[in-house]
């Protein structure tokens, strides 16, 4: 025996030296062997037959029936356990109870084939199969099944019935539907593959279920023996397509379904599960299975019904099944196949090689080492923020177009759009509109009947449907109602506008559509979930692109692999923070400094976009809008952004002139309006008025002139009521006299020029307002909203909002008490931009955080934004010139620029290339090329009162900053 010892390992040795065999890989598969051999000998025959049972508890059943299973793991040392409802911390603590009371380390399996919430509350739902199955990327697929792979490892699960691998051809199979990969059996076994791999790259075991294939079938398993009449030929060429690739990929597992397939078993009505030509001689032989062979569920009516308790398991075991699971009776059933072995019916060599896979999956599930689950922090780690960002990028890579008539998507020429949503289905789709909405102005539309709907839709060009389907399990139905199949027909026939349907639900639902020759957009988004709700809008408007293919067959005329490519056309997409680099724990330092803002009452409420890389991973509101009020600050409340004004209206017309060589940077005032050719300011420059380094006054307080000597509104200059002669609107109840127009010019061309080269002005925007209205003869609010806001999906962005926005969504600005007497609510703060009928050259926009982060992500994109170029890129390259850096002037072309020295208006941690301003009322933006970074501040800290200095002070502003920048990874 000891020669025959040294023979063996001087052989092994003399294997590994003189080939290229891992010497670890060989030194485990010894100490698996060893470990394996070691359990096998120390067994009894009772308790090696228990190892072949699993059986079903649950952690929200009560302590009787939990410390029955605790008895049978003690007495009858069963093999495993598989977990069914509950919620992991009490599965954690069973679990740990139960592995102490186990002689042998047991196997803890789980149905989570979507994760643990397939059968878990406080866990982690991801994507349904059939979603996945649209996905071209594998990579996606893969990080999912990792994902699922990592909850099950921290929960102590080591083996997961997933993934299931049926090829679901019949779109009436009420079992399998959206657990399925699709129909296509390429797809089936590479989308299996990589959800496979992901898996069992976190040490968790993969089962491929339910064999041969249950994908054909319009029988639930659970109730009654569903009927395959499929040839052997068939078979092999569809069904059991997936199981040959998995196998050669390493599969752990097969579980065998309950099915009668008389093809393959020619024993008339005998489930699948029991049957040892299927089992032994297909799987096992003809495929070369060398892996754990588990039964489906033996409680289940279409096999438990077949024999009396205790023969269905025999049979199941006789048939070649090594894991028996979930049995009715265990005890009845262990007794029979002990009977067996005694009888010499079951032989040993068979008896071990059930055994001893089981305990080589023990092994390889690291149960040679086991240590409980450690309860620390266990919520927190199966909802880490990870999960959705592996979401996220599986919903976007699912998404699929199927129908994109005249290339409607992705939805472009918003200034040409009016916008119409109409919900489908029984369940909310609050955030697919609210996404929607981001990008421009859409309405949900209501009615009770089709008469209600044409009339209100005829008003509106395009109209999204959304079918919105219970989310809450892949078995909930996804049909469209009689009502709704009609009111889809009627709707997409109007021929006012242009229809996109979109389906929130598995593609099946498709199939009822009699008609999609009006219907000009179909998207299929497979869930919905909040999120696919929410990046679906983001396809539809071309934020992200889409290349999801159909997995199924939705339609004779979508059949399965359909699908659109539809490229993203830069628009601001939403995210995650460590989807673009920035570590979300650390950027939680802005909600800190934001509450701090208003318990110091530097504001009574703010909002702060944070974009990178082209996705917006911050967009929050704080506060109130007024100390005292009773309603909070939300995304769509819009602020007076004061010198914001500058860069987001004006200069965008004065780079659209300057392209259009109707301006130059070195024309003169004297130029722009003639009747300055007697003014001392006839000779500044465009170019030094726009970097401030012209010498022109900061501002000119025009209003003091025309208070009486109570300093209120002079009768001479205002009416309470509009006249011919007093149409300026300046505030509720007060006019101004129209001739006032010519005075305030008249005055700035009288001023003087000051002796300070650097000196910041709003005068020069005055002057740049009067030459581009002349030159367009058009007004300034209307020119801009027309060549931009409208475009870009600035739908909340204009100048007197108070004329098309609702009051009580515009932020108020002051308790005025010099000038106007009032509270400053939906009019401009800046008196000078009031005086001229809110629409200021420096002054007068209002808009929210998200509208101004579209337009700076334009700028930062060189010109592009949505499919449209508003601006060349050199343009904009010219315009963020610092040209008089040279002369201690920070300043670019109308936009600001970082300090040149210690303090300034960054944190000074952002690039030379970045760009921005801030405004009298709380306002700021920059964006920063080089990080790819735009942040958004918008706050009304002039309320109540102006003279609150102490944002300013602060410096509050360039700490989020600095907070931004502290955030990046790496």
């Amino acid at each position: 025996m000891q020669r025959n010892f040294y023979l063996t390992f001087f052989l092994l040795v003399f294997y590994i030296c003189s080939s290229q065999v891992n010497p670890l890989v060989v030194s485990d598969t010894l100490a698996q062997e060893s470990w394996v051999n070691s359990k096998y000998e120390s067994m009894t025959l009772e308790e090696r037959i228990g190892q072949l049972f699993m059986v079903s508890v649950a952690s929200n059943q009560n302590k009787n029936a939990t410390d029955k299973v605790e008895k049978l793991i003690r007495e009858h040392h069963i093999g495993g356990v598989i977990f069914s409802k509950g919620g992991p911390m009490r599965q954690a603590k069973l679990t740990n109870a139960y592995q102490k009371a186990s002689k042998t380390p047991l196997l803890i399996g789980m149905d989570a084939e979507w994760g643990l919430a397939m059968r878990l509350d406080s866990t982690y739902a991801f994507p349904w199969n059939m979603t996945l199955g649209a996905i071209q990327n594998d990579s996606a697929i893969y990080e999912v099944g990792r994902q699922v792979g990592k909850h099950a490892k921290r929960l102590g699960v080591h083996i997961n019935f997933a993934p299931d691998i049926d090829i679901n051809i019949n779109p009436n199979n009420p079992i399998i539907g959206n657990r399925s990969f699709g129909e296509d059996k390429l797809n089936v076994a590479r989308s299996g593959i990589a959800f496979m791999k992901g898996m069992e790259s976190m040490g968790v075991l993969s089962s491929g279920k339910h064999f041969p294939g249950h994908g054909d079938t319009a029988t639930d398993s659970h109730h009654s023996l569903p009927y395959l009449e499929f040839s052997k030929t068939r078979l092999d060429s569809i069904e059991l397509y997936p199981y040959k690739e998995l196998i050669k990929e390493g599969l752990s597992s097969v579980m065998v379904a309950h099915l009668d397939i008389p093809s393959l078993e020619k024993k008339k009505g005998s489930p699948s599960s029991l049957s040892k030509s299927i089992i032994t001689d297909l799987l096992k032989t003809e495929l070369g299975f060398k892996g754990l062979v588990f039964t489906d569920a033996l409680n289940m009516k279409a096999v438990s019904e077949f024999a009396p308790e205790g023969e269905v398991e025999l049979s199941a075991f006789n048939a070649g099944n090594d894991m028996l699971l979930m049995p009715v009776d265990v005890l009845n059933a262990k007794a029979k196949i002990l009977k067996a072995y005694q009888k010499g019916k079951i032989k040993e060599e068979r008896l071990k090689e059930s055994v001893k896979k089981i305990l080589m999956a023990k092994y390889k599930s690291g149960l040679n080492n086991f240590t409980p689950i450690d309860l620390n922090n266990l919520y927190q780690d199966l909802n880490h923020k990870e999960n959705d960002l592996v979401y996220e990028k599986a919903i976007e890579n699912a998404i699929t177009v199927v129908k994109n008539k005249f290339g409607l998507l992705p939805i472009r020429k918003l200034d040409n759009k009016k916008i119409a949503y109409v919900r489908f289905g029984e369940e909310s789709g609050d955030s697919f509109l609210n996404s929607l909405k981001k990008y421009g102005e859409v309405t949900e539309i209501k009615a009770k009947d089709i008469s209600g709907y044409k009339e209100k839709l005829k008003e509106y060009n395009l109209v999204i449907i959304g079918l919105h389907k219970n989310n809450e399990s892949p078995w909930k139905s996804h049909k469209f109602s009689k009502n709704e199949l009609f009111w889809l027909q009627e709707i997409s026939r109007l021929r006012t506008s242009n229809t996109i349907l979109t389906v929130f639900t598995k593609p099946y639902a498709l199939l009822d559509v009699v008609n999609f020759d009006t219907i000009d957009g179909v998207v299929v988004g497979y869930q919905n979930s909040k999120m696919a709700q929410e990046k679906t809008a983001e396809a539809i408007f071309g934020a992200i692109s889409t290349k999801g293919r159909l997995p199924v067959s939705a339609n004779w005329i979508f059949p399965v692999n359909s699908g659109v490519d539809i490229k993203e056309i830069a628009r601001l997409g939403y995210s995650f923070p460590e989807r673009v680099g920035i570590d979300s724990e650390r950027l939680a330092a802005v909600d800190s400094l934001m509450l701090m803002g208003i318990d110091s009452m530097m504001y009574p409420g703010a909002q702060v976009v944070i974009a990178r890389k082209g996705k917006v991973i911050y967009n929050k509101s704080f506060g109130k809008p007024t100390y005292d009020a009773k309603d909070s600050i939300t995304d769509d409340y819009m602020y007076d952004l004061a010198s914001l004004t500058k860069i987001l209206g004006t200069l965008p017309m004065i780079m659209k002139m300057e392209e259009e060589s109707k301006i130059k940077l070195n024309d003169t005032f004297q130029d722009l309006i003639p009747e300055y050719e007697e003014s001392e300011l006839k000779d500044v420059t465009v170019l030094k008025a726009l970097s401030h380094y012209g010498r022109l006054p900061s501002w000119i307080a025009f209003y003091v002139s025309t208070l009486d000597k109570n300093r209120k509104p002079s009768i001479e200059f205002y009416k309470n009521v509009p006249t011919e002669d007093y149409s300026i609107k300046v505030s509720d109840g007060l006019y101004l006299a129209n001739v006032y127009k010519d005075s305030i010019y008249n005055r700035i061309g009288r001023q003087e020029l000051k002796s300070n080269r650097y000196r910041y002005s709003d005068v020069a925007y005055y002057v740049f307002k009067k030459y581009i209205e002349d030159t367009y003869d058009n007004s300034l609010d209307v020119l801009v909203n027309n060549f931009l806001f409208k475009s870009i999906g600035a739908s909340r962005t204009g100048y007197n909002p108070i004329e098309n926005f609702e009051k009580d969504k515009i932020v108020p600005s002051e308790e005025d008490d010099y000038f106007r007497y009032q509270t400053v609510q939906g009019y401009v703060h800046d008196m000078g931009a009031a005086m001229q009928g809110g629409v200021g050259g420096h002054a007068g926009l209002f808009s929210n955080a998200n509208d101004v982060a579209k337009i700076m992500q334009m700028y930062l994109q060189g010109g592009y934004y949505g499919g449209e170029r508003f601006l060349d890129e050199r343009t904009v390259k010219k315009f963020n010139t610092c040209y008089f850096c040279h002369k201690d002037v920070r300043r670019g072309v109308g936009f600001d620029k970082p300090q040149l020295e210690d303090k300034g208006p960054t944190c000074g941690c952002v690039s030379r290339k970045s760009f921005g301003h801030s405004g009298f009322t709380g306002t700021y933006t920059w964006a920063d090329p080089d990080e790819e970074i735009v942040y958004v501040f918008l706050s009304n800290r002039t309320y109540p009162s102006m003279r609150n200095n102490l944002l300013v002070k602060s410096g509050l502003r360039t700490r989020i900053q600095q907070a931004i920048y502290d955030s990046l990874i790496n």
